[in-house]
């Protein structure tokens, strides 16, 4: 069987947060990285793969997914049905979905729509509101780690994977979160995960571009 091939960006989280996914459950992985400041996401072998031309994307064989929830979810079902990152008990899915449904439209949404004016708009500051808006998502990801070591509950999942790559990208842009001391414990614990090291490369890099356009630090 041909291996799996993932089209990644290591600036993206949601593209980090697949690949976390691929490395946990030790699939064999083709990465294949595209530079989305370079446009060559539109080049146009890609766009036949994924006409919507976004990162992640997955191959696998003759099928073809986008969407970054979509792939980790699908990369356990498919391949390791029987890992604790994604269980088969609906309640357990449910709470892992639930999470992961939370860094879709609340975290990372609101990360979005504080960080994408500085590359997309020229702009050289982030409003306060904004970041008050980033601030409480985070607080309530530290409720959700409350009395818990990992953010679905006793295991790790690909909620967890997931929001490593979009808290550790928040973390590497000066976002302060000391005052979340369940969130800095949890940060810790995902040290050990296997490919932390990778997505901490590419939150750095996440990182330091977007400090480069603000006149003041975040």
């Amino acid at each position: 069987m041909a291996p799996l091939v993932l089209y990644h960006f290591p600036m993206s989280p949601p593209s980090r947060s697949a690949l976390l996914v691929a490395r946990n459950l030790e699939l064999d992985v083709e990465v294949k990285i595209l530079n989305l400041m370079q446009g060559e996401h539109l080049q146009e072998e890609f766009v036949k793969i994924n006409p919507q031309h976004t990162v992640p994307t997955l191959v696998d064989d003759d099928y073809v997914l986008w969407e970054s929830k979509a792939i980790a979810t699908y990369l356990v079902e498919q391949h390791k049905p029987d890992s604790t990152l994604y269980p088969a008990d609906p309640k357990l899915r449910g709470i892992i979905n639930q999470r992961l449904y939370f860094d879709s439209t609340v975290l990372f949404s609101r990360a979005y729509n504080a960080f994408a004016p500085l590359m997309r708009q020229g702009e050289t500051s982030i409003p306060q509101d904004k970041k008050d808006a980033v601030k409480g998502a985070l607080v309530t990801l530290d409720g959700y780690l409350d009395g818990q070591e990992w953010v679905a509950g006793e295991n790790t999942t690909v909620a967890d994977l997931c929001l490593l790559a979009t808290v550790s990208s928040l973390e590497k842009l000066g976002v302060d979160l000391t005052e979340l001391s369940n969130v800095t414990a949890w940060l810790n614990r995902c040290k050990s995960l296997p490919g932390y090291e990778e997505n901490e490369e590419g939150a750095n890099i996440f990182g330091n571009a977007l400090k480069s356009k603000l006149q003041e630090p975040y």
